[in-house]
C-alpha cells in the first residue's frame, strides 16, 4: 500500500521546489492526500463505505484535495499545491501522472456506473483543467491549464482551450514534461484566418 521512498524521489523529479525529505513529508498536502487515499481505497474495498467516505472527508478539509476512496489512482502520482483538486468515484488514473492546483476528474452522468475520466500513464494536467465524463486520456498526453476536456484524448497528444482543441505530438524532444505551457493558440489562428476573409470580403464589396 505505502512506498513512501518511492513516493518521496517522485517528488523531487517533478518539483524543482523541493529540498529536503523532511519538507516533503511534512509540507506537500497532494502526497498526504494520496498516502490518505490508499488507505480510503483499501477500506472501500473491505466494504467499509462510510468509514472510507468519513475518512476521506478529513482528508479533504486537511489537504485541501478531494478524492473520493472509490477512485482508483496508480504508482508515482503527483498532485503539486493540491488545493481544490476533485477526482470523482469511478475515476481511474494511471502511474507517473502529475497534476496542478485546481483539476477537476469529473461525472456528466446520474448512473452508478463508470461516469469518470480514465486517465492512462504519464499524462500531465494543468492548473485547474477540468476533464469530464467516462473519456479517456491517452498515454503521455498533456492538458493545458484551464482548460475543459469533453472527449477522448488520444496518446501523445496536447490539448487545450475551452472545449479543448488538440495540437498534435505531447511533448517535443526539446520540451520538458513541465512545459504544458507551449502549446500554440488555436483560437488566435483562427481569429487570424477570419480577420483574413474579412478584409478579402471588403475588397470583394468595395470592387
Amino acid at each position: 500500500m505505502f512506498n513512501f521512498k518511492e513516493d518521496i524521489k517522485n517528488v523531487f523529479e517533478k518539483d524543482p521546489a523541493a529540498r529536503s525529505v523532511i519538507e516533503i513529508i511534512f509540507c506537500y498536502p497532494g502526497v498526504h492526500a494520496i498516502w490518505a487515499h490508499r488507505i480510503n481505497h483499501f477500506l472501500w474495498n473491505k466494504k467499509f463505505y462510510f468509514l472510507s467516505r468519513f475518512l476521506s472527508h478529513i482528508s479533504r478539509f486537511l489537504t485541501g484535495v478531494e478524492i473520493h476512496p472509490g477512485a482508483k489512482i496508480g504508482r508515482r502520482v503527483f498532485i503539486d499545491h493540491g488545493m481544490g483538486v476533485v477526482i470523482g468515484e469511478t475515476a481511474e488514473i494511471g502511474d507517473d501522472v502529475l497534476m496542478y492546483q485546481g483539476v477537476v476528474l469529473g461525472g456528466t452522468s446520474l448512473n452508478k456506473g463508470k461516469r469518470h475520466p480514465t486517465v492512462e500513464d504519464h499524462v500531465v494536467i494543468g492548473a485547474g483543467a477540468i476533464v469530464l465524463g467516462n473519456i479517456r486520456i491517452g498515454s503521455r498526453a498533456r492538458i493545458g491549464a484551464g482548460s475543459v476536456v469533453l472527449k477522448d484524448v488520444c496518446p501523445d497528444c496536447t490539448v487545450f482551450g475551452v472545449e479543448a482543441k488538440a495540437k498534435g505530438n505531447g511533448i517535443e524532444d526539446n520540451e520538458s514534461v513541465l512545459d504544458h505551457n507551449k502549446v500554440s493558440s488555436f483560437y488566435d489562428n483562427e481569429i487570424k484566418l477570419l480577420w483574413k476573409e474579412i478584409v478579402e470580403l471588403k475588397k470583394e464589396v468595395k470592387k
